[in-house]
């Protein structure tokens, strides 16, 4: 069975996603859950012995691009060395293996969390993830996603000292400048909602403007961000990348950067602890605040 963990609307721990169609996840009437029950009570460990910690899932979105799957695995690899012990694995939406329903069979009836690598809420998060670990054998619970959330801030901020950006800049100097903050982009408006909430906390971080755009599915673009912030007179516009690993749209928005560009969140250390959290707190949320999967679409 599944269940959702969420936190209150609005906040930083609200889930968040990105939208197209899971393959793969057939209805399964045996992992399909009523909204009554979390999850099914495990077999009684033998005597002494204490039973394991559920298995981290951590679910990517997946991409053509031949740099991302390395990247996913190398901030894998970065989560185990953290919490030593603790079973983690990996399930792709699309595009690349392993595919998270063939992740989720290989575990069996054992313990899990779904921990989404994606920044704001969409119809992923909402369903694709939730219809996904319903079909399986798993007695699964799947976590917020990763945005919005300070620590996000700290690693977007990282990037852009790594290329480049002045930290102590003085006031003449910020005057001059302003960030776009670039992401993927999705047709759900809690979806905007989440990286308006990113860009807040970014331009609170810098003292700076901080323009939210987008690769595609919503607006404004990001030449149409810059030319914005050129009309208020900033005069050095820098791109955040707010993508969790290289792949098209990161790279389509990195050449559009009038000055600087960020790279992508990627293996930044705060991204590894923001999973862990988000692990923890599924594990902690009380299994009446778990609602079921988002109707599909179209659906009354």
């Amino acid at each position: 069975m599944t269940a959702i963990s969420e936190s209150g609307p609005g906040g930083p721990d609200t889930p968040r996603g990105a939208s197209t169609t899971l393959p793969g996840t057939a209805a399964n009437p045996r992992g399909r859950t009523d909204g009554r029950t979390a999850a099914r009570r495990g077999p009684v460990p033998p005597a002494g012995r204490r039973p394991g910690p559920p298995a981290l899932v951590l679910v990517a979105h997946g991409s053509r691009d031949p740099r991302a799957p390395g990247t996913v695995r190398a901030l894998l690899e970065r989560v185990r060395a953290l919490r030593p012990g603790l079973p983690v694995h990996l399930g792709h939406i699309e595009l690349n293996a392993p595919l998270l329903p063939d992740t989720l069979a290989a575990l069996g009836d054992a313990d899990a969390v779904l921990v989404p690598l994606l920044l704001s809420r969409g119809y992923h998060v909402k369903r694709d993830i939730p219809e996904a670990a319903a079909a399986s054998p798993a007695r699964t619970r799947v976590a917020a996603p990763l945005g919005p959330h300070p620590l996000l801030v700290d690693a977007l901020h990282a990037r852009l000292v790594e290329a480049g950006w002045r930290t102590g800049a003085d006031a003449a100097a910020r005057r001059a400048d302003a960030v776009v903050l670039a992401a993927a982009g999705s047709r759900d408006p809690e979806s905007r909602t989440d990286t308006d909430r990113t860009a807040r906390l970014l331009a609170d971080r810098l003292g700076v403007p901080v323009l939210p755009a987008y690769a595609s599915a919503a607006a404004p673009t990001v030449e149409d961000a810059v030319r914005h912030l050129a009309a208020q007179g900033r005069t050095r516009v820098a791109l955040a990348s707010y993508f969790t690993a290289p792949g098209r749209f990161a790279a389509e928005c990195a050449d559009k950067a009038p000055w600087l560009a960020a790279a992508p969140l990627g293996t930044h250390p705060a991204v590894a602890r923001l999973i862990l959290h988000r692990y923890d707190r599924a594990l902690a949320a009380p299994a009446a605040a778990r609602p079921e999967p988002a109707p599909a679409r179209g659906a009354r």
